[in-house]
């Protein structure tokens, strides 16, 4: 299997048009080629290109910020003397000043394969504002590590924020060069948008189901990024970002985690169960204790499970991480009906709309998970009809 990277590095018919045309990156600290060299590095050292600029994501072109909300300033690469301009400092989108460095932008991201991924906003707003000024996009592609399945909801009108560009599927199923394609096609840009494929890429093939499991190393695309079993359950456990629950971060296994202090994680289990067993096929659940070191319950011992998707008894297209943490939100509920689950406060700058709401792209799963009444079949007759949706409308993008 070949990224997109090394095709680009390795086959000059791919480079020719970008001959006699300032060139751009746009990366980040998994922007490696098969051998691990950072992107930037292998295409300043390749030579023939015109390399004017960098740009980084949230968290850095090189990976300098921890946590959310952390902001990037702008720089000069000390290594190769160009600058490199945050996307996730001052601004979110290209300033006029920044699209005027370069005439082709190469995108070379990691991402996980889950909406509100902030790569992927980054990603719809760069193809925004180069379509505006008649700059070009290149996606090098990578692959989804998640996967093809398609779980969860679509993001509502009205709901668009830095977690949630448009109205994509929580769990999309696609790589960052099919949802440039989409993009394009869902706004109407007018731009030159080219993927750089993948060769040899199969995204349904076992063990990696996505991943190429000993092809290509995984170097974190965020710092609580860390492994291929967080990718498969970042789908499910980000919505505990929303929540008081803790999500494992602070921990060596964060977004792999799910606990709080004084839960009976047992009782929860035999609820969850009892309520629909289904929803918690596909992956060992393993019961556990945790203390986090910062973040939410800093220094608490903590009571939750650990998902386990890396054992022979994983099951790629039974494992839902989706309906399985919005399970556990609703077993909470019906054991603690007094706990406050939902917590309120800013979250990628948003400060009037809870959390949890931003994550799941509207109201409803907080409205199911607080209902009483409702079952988890009325959960999968929200989600199922968005599913399907999203693959029907996603068809014609696949490019594996």
């Amino acid at each position: 299997m070949r990224l997109g990277i090394d095709r680009l590095l390795a086959e000059g018919a791919l480079r020719k048009p970008l001959q006699g045309r300032r060139v751009a990156l746009l990366g980040h600290p998994a922007s490696v080629n098969h051998v691990g060299r950072h992107s930037l590095d292998a295409l300043m050292a390749l030579g023939g290109l015109d390399i004017t600029a960098a740009f980084g994501p949230q968290h850095g072109m090189r990976g300098d910020k921890q946590d959310n909300m952390v902001e990037s300033g702008d720089y000069v690469d000390p290594l190769h003397g160009i600058p490199v301009f945050s996307l996730y400092g001052d601004v979110r989108h290209p300033t006029d000043a920044m699209l005027d460095h370069f005439d082709v932008l190469l995108v070379d991201l990691q991402d996980i394969g889950t909406r509100i991924y902030t790569y992927v906003t980054t990603l719809a707003y760069v193809l925004d504002a180069c379509a505006r000024r008649g700059k070009a996009v290149w996606i090098l592609d990578r692959p989804n590590p998640a996967g093809r399945p398609m779980e969860g909801s679509l993001l509502e009108p009205g709901w668009e924020s830095f977690v949630g560009a448009g109205p994509l599927l929580m769990r999309h199923g696609l790589t960052l060069g099919e949802l440039a394609l989409w993009f394009v096609a869902q706004r109407g840009l007018d731009l030159e948008c080219r993927v750089i494929d993948m060769d040899g890429y199969q995204p349904q093939a076992a063990p990696g189901y996505g991943w190429p499991r000993d092809e290509i190393p995984w170097v974190n695309p965020s710092p609580n990024a860390s492994s291929l079993n967080m990718a498969r359950c970042y789908p499910g456990t980000v919505l505990l970002e929303g929540t008081t629950l803790s999500e494992g971060r602070g921990t060596t296994t964060p977004l792999e985690l799910m606990g709080a202090p004084e839960l009976d994680i047992c009782r929860l289990l035999q609820r969850m169960e009892s309520l629909c067993a289904e929803w918690m096929q596909g992956a060992v659940i393993r019961c556990c204790a945790f203390e986090p070191t910062f973040h939410k319950h800093q220094g608490q011992l903590c009571h939750g499970v650990q998902i386990h998707t890396d054992t022979v008894h994983y099951q790629h297209h039974r494992f839902s991480p989706y309906r399985l943490v919005a399970l556990l939100l609703k077993a909470l509920r019906l054991e603690y009906p007094d706990y406050p689950i939902w917590r309120d406060f800013a979250y990628e700058y948003e400060t009037e709309r809870l959390a949890i709401d931003l994550i799941s792209g509207g109201t409803f799963l907080r409205q199911w998970v607080d209902d009483a009444a409702a079952a988890p079949s009325d959960l999968d007759a929200r989600l199922r009809p968005d599913e399907q949706a999203w693959a029907e409308q996603t068809q014609p993008f696949r490019r594996y």
